[in-house]
């Protein structure tokens, strides 16, 4: 029976972030894996609602699980970081806190979901899915290091998710599918996203150490699992080489991309066309499995 999930995308995935959308489709689809997207789901509310209000950073999101729980679902998987951060975090919060859980309830006028569980992609492909079957295509000269940001385990007692300052589940996805992954001290290291309007100056000053640091590990790519991430370094690399006097070119690929690449999905079917560093003379070297 294939395994089945409801789907919180978050604004990200239907914007600046719509490769992560179309290519974790495209590898759901070609693994046999059902997601189906929450109708009517909200914002989550990411940094403006916590920065201004708890309790409406914690009605958002339990909003999205609400509307979960009439779905009849017991799994809701949330691509973006800063997403799957918040949802994990109303949870959290409401677990350990009766007053708040009260004030949530109050504002939602229902009582909150008690069985939903929050997955991020990395979770459900790393479940024994057999991943490898499905490859047909590799690049022996593709040499990526994996960027978790700083969202998506931390903090450790909320995320429950792979190893706080370490995480591993990335790497082992992509190593599984041929693709070969470096170690690097940068795994979780921020980029500034929250910064990115108000201190650009920070974001290039964060967003260069990191792309240092991948050059300097031998990394001709880097993948991602965070929307925010892929803006900063996709998108601002340019801007990073001016500031600093250097050059990179270094594509920045969401980890489903790769994954579809490996499974012969088209590149067009997967977004690449809208990344702002061209990958296509690093993926010219393919070879057929």
């Amino acid at each position: 029976m294939a395994a089945k999930y409801a789907y919180y995308p978050g604004c990200s995935l239907h914007s600046t972030g719509s490769e992560y959308d179309v290519s974790f489709r495209a590898v759901c689809e070609k693994l046999g894996i059902q997601i189906d997207e929450i109708k009517g789901w909200v914002c989550c509310g990411t940094s403006p609602a916590h920065c201004t209000s708890r309790l409406l950073s914690l009605a958002l999101p339990y909003e999205n699980l609400l509307l979960v729980e009439r779905m009849g679902a017991t799994d809701v998987v949330a691509p973006c970081a800063s997403c799957f951060s918040r949802l994990k975090t109303a949870v959290h919060e409401a677990a350990e806190d009766p007053d708040i859980a009260g004030q949530i309830r109050e504002v939602l006028d229902a009582p909150l979901p008690e069985s939903v569980n929050v997955l991020s992609p990395l979770e459900i492909f790393n479940d024994g899915t057999p991943i490898a079957e499905a490859v047909t295509k590799q690049w022996p000269g593709l040499k990526v290091v994996c960027y978790y940001g700083c969202l998506l385990t931390r903090p450790s007692k909320v995320m429950q998710f792979d190893e706080c300052e370490y995480p591993m589940a990335m790497d082992e996805l992509l190593a599984s599918l041929g693709i070969a992954t470096l170690d690097w001290s940068y795994k979780t290291d921020c980029c500034g996203g929250a910064l990115a309007v108000t201190r650009t100056d920070v974001v290039l000053k964060l967003t260069h150490d990191i792309l240092e640091e991948a050059v300097a590990v031998g990394a001709n790519a880097i993948a991602v699992a965070c929307p925010l991430c892929h803006v900063n370094l996709d998108t601002r690399q340019t801007e990073v080489e001016q500031e600093y006097g250097t050059q990179y070119g270094l594509p920045v690929f969401y980890f489903t991309q790769l994954m579809g690449l490996a499974f012969g999905i088209p590149p067009a079917k997967l977004g690449l066309q809208k990344h702002f560093v061209s990958a296509d003379a690093l993926l010219s070297g393919v070879r057929e499995d």
